[in-house]
């Protein structure tokens, strides 16, 4: 059986607005299917920028499809300063892809028109995130860089692990 409510005019203004107010707060953010442009302030590691929008807002970014060395791991300060030297005080264009657990936006930088999350797999300074992957042409740069040794590729093999196990591994080795 279907309910009909029939409220006072006096009540309907304050539910319409309560309605409104919470439709809203269930939207998405602005940023979640768009371009971002800033200025990069900060970069965390190989792939987490900061940038700073013309509203003066920071924005954390991860940088979609690939994954470098984590700081602790071999060739991770490397790749930082490959990231700073492509990114760090340049204006760039954000192509939001995701929002991350951790709350960063996950998207594709460009900056001086150069595609940095694929500079970063062609130099060897990352790995392609398989798991994420939408480009498939980032495989064909990861191999390339692998082929001529580029980067990470040079380390010696016991030496190169992907960010993604070794994280894993640190969990477990932290586990009671």
């Amino acid at each position: 059986m279907l309910a009909f409510f029939v409220f006072e005019p006096s009540v309907m203004k304050p539910l319409l607005a309560l309605f409104l107010v919470l439709f809203c707060s269930l939207s998405p953010p602005a940023y979640a299917t768009s371009v971002l442009n800033g200025r990069v302030i900060h970069i965390a590691d190989g792939d987490t920028l900061t940038l700073i929008d013309a509203d003066y807002q920071r924005i954390k970014v991860r940088l979609a499809e690939i994954d470098s060395p984590e700081k602790a791991q071999p060739y991770g300060h490397r790749a930082k300063q490959l990231l700073v030297s492509l990114a760090l005080k340049k204006t760039v264009e954000v192509t939001v892809v995701d929002i991350d657990q951790y709350g960063r936006i996950v998207g594709q930088v460009r900056a001086d028109g150069v595609d940095i999350n694929a500079e970063m797999v062609r130099q060897g300074a990352a790995w392609v995130y398989r798991r994420h992957l939408k480009r498939p042409a980032l495989l064909l740069d990861e191999q390339a860089a692998r082929k001529q040794a580029i980067g990470l590729w040079a380390l010696p093999e016991q030496e190169r692990m992907p960010p993604w196990q070794w994280r894993h591994l640190q969990r477990q080795s932290k586990a009671p």
